[in-house]
């Protein structure tokens, strides 16, 4: 039996939901993501809840809400606790995404979901891994190898690659075939016949139509139109994620076009997003990292760009059209939805969505066909207490912290009562010279009560008062006082703190001004009131999402070919669309599984674990293929002594084997190498390729094979045995390796 594996979803099968899936590899439970959407409706998270405590980790694929929004929450209330792993940026970004939805709700909100002290717990433990680091896990997981991939989505996002006993499970959603600005495509297509593969259906039904350079060339002659006539222009973005590719397509364009219209990019942690953006060049595309290296040039050092973190700045920014890039893209709180409350009644304006709106936020509304002329909205912000409101919280506040001392004063006693009890070591009360005591304090009733002073309790059966004694329980040893070192160790909560009240977090990166946010307490209250908002503004939409399309998908799953394939993240349409091409074209065990319905997906295959004997292992000559080394072995099957099976050397001789090839011949570099040799060389019809006057090769893949995957295949040499022939022959064997 090959490795058993269960997939249950826990949120965003059958519609758009957040993603969050859990994953059994043989017993081991992972959480692959952990999403919320920007409502933070809490009734997403039930089926999360109760299995949160037998999660044994947590493997993040990009740093946006959809995909890590519920971290903190689950952490402090649904009582998850697994270690977490993720890239760099995705820990990094993720952590201001976090920040910002944080800060963005409390200014509108009474907001207690989550706190920043639990945001910092969530993330302060996460394990980071560099693309294709294999990470190798112990104690119950053991065996298990997990390594993240290139997305292609967002900067640092992820594939996921679980490995166990040979076998594979990839997590792929999310992925981005195309190269941009600032990212490479996705790895996806480099991995084969992947025992499992799960991943989402969410463009299945939509195709691009529009060339990349087309798209950006519609994209900023729309943003020009507006501006030139006296509009400002406002795209709602998300925190650290697709922004930094619009950022990067705007920042290139006002350079070669010397445009003066100001560009400001507001969030509450802009500033901090853009400063750790440009120390994770080496995550980025080529063409950015070879950049840096050859003239030292970092693509996010942003000359056209102004970073605000608060929008009493762009109120006093210079008049006059701008273009404005503000958090959240959803529009359902953060800078962008107070903007767009006052910018929606001027026709010069422009709105301009770059993704889909999450079902049932303000943004989606807006995206409908046909946009409404009016909409309803609710404003809310925070306005510092002041007058009667503010003298009526400080006397509450008073109270509450008299209260607690009290409190505190009495827990104090009692545990002082019951560990500094009666004195066993004496049996006898302790004589009081009345008379003396008399001289010196006067005469009160019974004198000894008169010499208690404040501080001191007596024991209650003490007969006289007594100053206390503490013993000292101190470990000692033939050095002196043992010392244990976790008394003096700072802990991690407590840096981040002092840092944030220095302006920074751990690395220094937060500004003074939103370090200052983040730690303001003066009393405040929440003011709401409702609007109806007559939109004149033009709203469009543009696809910048870094998704890949339904076309491309069919086409990738194709080169994948799993052996299984799980669907997840998308609407019911969608998912029963690539549900049935998948049946039909690629793989026969297709399955798009319900909310909380497990479906188990373990291997058909058979895998065993052998030992090779030291005796066979010594007379082995292994030839180097690549990153590996190959041999050819004859055995045959035993025991150890511990009756663990193992490969022998055989008892007879072995009959002799035909030769093998090994290696995979791309045509398109055996052309080249063939062209270094002198050798004229060229391809004909049906991928064929012409060498010389009279020598042909073809590469011919074993019949009925789907999509691409690896198997045994046939490179056939057609022409007249002439010299030509043997010396490409002899060329096109130094290409493969011989057992």
């Amino acid at each position: 039996m090959g490795t058993s594996v269960q997939v249950s979803p826990l949120c965003g099968v059958y519609n758009e939901n957040p993603l969050a899936y859990l994953v059994s590899i043989d017993g081991f439970n992972f959480l692959l993501d952990c999403g919320w959407n920007d409502l933070f409706d809490t009734s997403l998270l039930e089926p999360l809840s109760r299995v949160a405590s037998t999660v044994d980790a947590v493997l993040l694929s990009h740093p946006d809400t959809l995909h890590l929004g519920a971290l903190p929450y689950a952490m402090k209330q649904l009582g998850l606790s697994a270690p977490v792993y993720a890239t760099e940026p995705v820990h990094r970004l993720g952590l201001l995404t976090m920040y910002d939805q944080y800060l963005s709700r409390k200014q509108v909100s009474d907001f207690d979901l989550f706190t920043l002290d639990d945001i910092d717990s969530a993330f302060q433990n996460v394990i980071r891994l560099t693309y294709s680091q294999n990470y190798h896990l112990s104690g119950k997981g053991e065996g298990i190898v997990i390594a993240p991939h290139v997305a292609g989505h967002m900067l640092g996002g992820s594939i996921w690659k679980i490995t166990k006993d040979g076998e594979e499970v990839v997590y792929a959603v999310d992925y981005n075939h195309r190269k941009e600005r600032h990212l490479n495509g996705t790895v996806l297509q480099s991995f084969v016949r992947p025992a499992v593969l799960i991943t989402d259906a969410y463009n299945a039904l939509y195709t691009n139509q529009t060339q990349s350079h087309h798209r950006d060339t519609e994209f900023l002659d729309t943003i020009s139109k507006h501006l030139e006539v006296g509009g400002n222009v406002l795209l709602p973005v998300d925190t650290a994620g697709r922004v930094l590719e619009l950022l990067l397509i705007l920042e290139q364009h006002w350079s070669q076009r010397a445009f003066s219209f100001p560009i400001y990019f507001l969030t509450y942690v802009s500033s901090s997003t853009i400063d750790y953006v440009k120390s994770f060049l080496e995550w980025m595309s080529d063409s950015i990292s070879k950049s840096f290296e050859t003239s030292r040039d970092n693509a996010f050092l942003l000359r056209h760009v102004t970073l605000l973190i608060n929008k009493t700045d762009l109120d006093n920014a210079p008049p006059g059209p701008k273009v404005v890039l503000a958090s959240m893209a959803s529009l359902e709180a953060g800078f962008a939805r107070d903007i767009f409350v006052e910018w929606a009644n001027d026709p010069r304006n422009l709105v301009l969505f770059t993704e889909t709106g999450q079902f049932g936020t303000l943004a989606r509304m807006l995206q409908s066909a046909p946009p409404p002329k009016f909409v309803k909205v609710t404003m809310s912000k925070r306005v510092p207490l002041s007058g009667e409101e503010l003298i009526a919280y400080e006397e509450e506040q008073n109270r509450l912290k008299r209260e607690e001392a009290l409190r505190a004063s009495l827990v104090k006693e009692e545990e002082t009562k019951v560990s500094h009890g009666p004195d066993d070591n004496s049996s006898e009360p302790m004589v009081i010279d009345t008379k003396t005591t008399h001289d010196v304090v006067g005469s009160h009733g019974p004198a000894y009560k008169d010499i208690l002073i404040d501080g001191f309790v007596p024991p209650s059966s003490s007969v006289a008062p007594m100053f206390p004694f503490y013993d000292n329980t101190a470990d000692w040893d033939e050095y002196g006082e043992v010392i244990n070192p976790d008394d003096y160790v700072i802990k991690d909560e407590d840096m981040d703190r002092g840092a944030m009240h220095a302006g920074g977090d751990v690395d220094g990166r937060l500004d003074e001004a939103t370090a200052s946010l983040m730690l303001d307490t003066r009393p405040s209250k929440v003011i709401s009131n409702e609007l109806i908002v007559t939109v004149s503004c033009s709203l469009v939409k543009m696809d910048y999402e870094g998704r890949s399309d339904g076309r491309s998908i069919k086409s990738t799953i194709a080169h994948v070919s799993p052996l299984k394939l799980v669907l997840v993240h998308a609407t019911a349409e969608a998912t029963e669309h690539l549900k049935q091409h998948c049946l039909n074209s690629i793989c026969p065990h297709v399955y798009g599984p319900k909310i909380e319905e497990t479906i188990d997906v373990t291997s058909d295959l058979c895998a065993y674990k052998v030992q090779l004997s030291e005796k066979l292992m010594s007379n082995v000559i292994f030839k180097k293929l690549g990153d590996s080394e190959v041999a050819w072995v004859d055995s045959e099957v035993g025991k150890t002594e511990s009756e663990k099976r193992c490969l022998q050397p055989m008892a007879s001789a072995a009959a002799p084997h035909k030769p093998v090839l090994v290696g995979d011949l791309k045509m398109q570099d055996f052309k080249q190498f063939l062209a270094s040799k002198g050798v004229q060389v060229e391809f004909a019809g049906g991928g064929a390729l012409r060498c010389g006057e009279y020598v042909t090769l073809r590469k011919v893949g074993p019949t009925g094979q789907k999509g691409g995957a690896s198997g045994p295949q046939q490179i056939l040499i057609e022409g007249p045995l002439c010299e030509d022939y043997y010396k490409i022959r002899d060329y096109l064997y130094s290409q493969f390796y011989l057992l």
